[in-house]
């Protein structure tokens, strides 16, 4: 880990202590995050490390429930409080508006085109936690802290009724999780998320298989 990494990770820790505890959003998910970056910009030219671990661990300092108002102001909202934290822990104040941006711009909802390269890869690290088995863990957790239930136990794939992810776990695969596997930003994102799609459609599969 290098030592922006340790920075911020430490720092984040200090100000999520004593938070609700939200397992699609805790440390673990930074981690992954940190690590899908370091990952995706071995083939991405460009990158600034620290801005990147920056912003990897700051991503969600500011974590809105999905059904919050404010939802789509949320990364903005972290990006703001990672200026003032990296700036009080020493951070170079000349990169801070990259962190800023790579930020603002990860998020699906708040509809920010990445500019820079560290923006795009920031974006596709976090995406892929929508994805894959981790992916599919996050999305029946998320939709049981909303009360919603697994799957339409009558109509499972919908082919009779209107699509309804805030009811209905599995109806998310079709609403937003396939979807975001078609953002990806680099191509190393691209081909981290094509597999793991496909795994998330072969779970779907199993999973019909076994309560039909």
């Amino acid at each position: 880990m290098t030592l922006w990494a340790a920075r911020a990770r430490a720092r984040i820790a200090e100000l999520w202590a004593g938070a609700a505890a939200d397992g699609a959003h805790d440390l673990g998910h930074l981690d992954r995050v940190w690590r899908s970056c370091r990952l995706i910009a071995m083939d991405e030219s460009g990158a600034d490390a620290d801005v990147l671990a920056a912003a990897a661990y700051f991503h969600d300092a500011v974590n809105l429930p999905k059904d919050n108002p404010d939802r789509a102001r949320a990364s903005v909202l972290s990006a703001d409080l990672a200026v003032r934290e990296l700036a009080a822990l020493g951070f170079d104040a000349a990169r801070l508006g990259a962190v800023h941006h790579a930020i603002a711009a990860h998020s699906f909802s708040a509809r920010i085109a990445p500019e820079t390269p560290e923006a795009r890869i920031l974006q596709d690290a976090d995406r892929l936690e929508a994805l894959g088995a981790i992916g599919i863990a996050r999305m029946f957790l998320v939709a049981g802290q909303m009360g919603g239930g697994l799957f339409d136990a009558a109509d499972p794939m919908a082919m009779g009724r209107a699509l309804d992810d805030r009811r209905f776990a599995l109806d998310h695969l079709e609403v937003k999780l396939f979807r975001v596997a078609e953002t990806m930003q680099t191509a190393t994102g691209r081909a981290m998320a094509a597999e793991r799609a496909e795994w998330m459609a072969s779970f779907r599969t199993r999973l019909l298989s076994e309560i039909e």
